[in-house]
């Protein structure tokens, strides 16, 4: 029969029992000279500093192996092994180089760049008395470019071009233009063009008024009516803008006036609104003979 048939008649108590009394006897068995070695080279490596990994590496065996002989104690968490591979890189970092180039003009951004750690790990390194304040770095000299003036023309002579020059000696093109003589230049002359005069200007005539088949006087008696300039606009077919221009500043109403001129009147109070409302009369057919809508209603009575 196989091994599950013989745990199926197995109770599952006498399993557990016989698992755990397992695990201790593997626990309790005298270990090996060579297990006992390989156990306190794992734990003085990895008390050193050491990460599994490289603790793996060196005893040339696997990262379970070395978990294994570990207590859990003795493990350290990731926050503590990530601050202790910062400090040991730290620790081999070339102190006197990185001073030596920060005195020479390099910020300490650009050694953090160079020598892959944050800024603060760099500056560290660096005395407090040799410590810029912000934004102040010395002045780089630029090392300028010599530049073989008869060769660059006699090459152009020959046929090469500016932007072939400039590429091989690593300048701008307009570099090369500055070495070359006036008749030798075979593009567009360097001279600018001339800037065209400026133009008369033209005398502004008079401003025309628009013709309307409604005359003014007849505009202002209407909007001293009450009617408003966008309804004489509409009849007329121009623009209200048109209509108000007709009109003086000193008529003209305000925004506030002319949405109470066009307000319907209130013909109708609340008690005539409460007494159509006995007679059977809905809101929209008391608010179709009053002219007004069903909210003012509601808000009169």
């Amino acid at each position: 029969m196989s091994k599950t048939t013989v745990q199926r008649h197995v109770p599952a108590q006498e399993r557990r029992d016989a698992a755990a009394a397992a695990r201790q006897r593997h626990q309790n068995r005298a270990e090996q000279p060579y297990e006992k070695a390989l156990r306190a080279q794992v734990v003085r490596l990895y008390r050193s500093g050491m990460p599994q990994q490289r603790v793996a590496a060196t005893l040339g065996i696997s990262i379970e192996a070395v978990t294994a002989r570990l207590d859990p104690s003795q493990r350290r968490s990731r926050k503590e092994a990530a601050r202790l591979a910062v400090q040991q890189r730290g620790e081999l970092l070339p102190r006197d180089e990185i001073i030596a180039r920060y005195v020479r003009g390099a910020t300490i951004t650009e050694l953090g760049q160079l020598y892959q750690v944050h800024p603060s790990t760099i500056s560290r390194r660096i005395p407090d008395d040799l410590i810029r304040p912000r934004g102040q770095t010395p002045p780089r000299t630029r090392r300028r470019r010599t530049l073989a003036d008869e060769e660059i023309r006699r090459r152009y002579r020959a046929g090469e071009s500016s932007y072939a020059l400039a590429r091989e000696f690593g300048v701008s093109p307009h570099t090369i233009r500055a070495r070359i003589p006036d008749p030798h230049w075979r593009g567009r002359p360097a001279t600018k063009a001339p800037t065209p005069p400026p133009r008369p200007a033209k005398p502004r005539s008079g401003s025309r008024r628009m013709a309307l088949l409604v005359p003014d006087q007849e505009i202002l008696t209407r909007y001293r009516t009450g009617q408003s300039a966008s309804a004489i606009a509409r009849e007329t077919g121009v623009n209200c803008r048109t209509i108000l221009r007709r009109i003086p500043e000193d008529e003209r109403r305000t925004h506030r006036q002319a949405r109470q001129l066009n307000r319907p009147a209130p013909g109708i109070d609340a008690h005539s609104i409460r007494a159509l409302r006995a007679r059977g009369l809905t809101w929209a057919a008391i608010a179709a003979e009053a002219g007004l809508s069903v909210k003012t209603l509601h808000n009169r009575v």
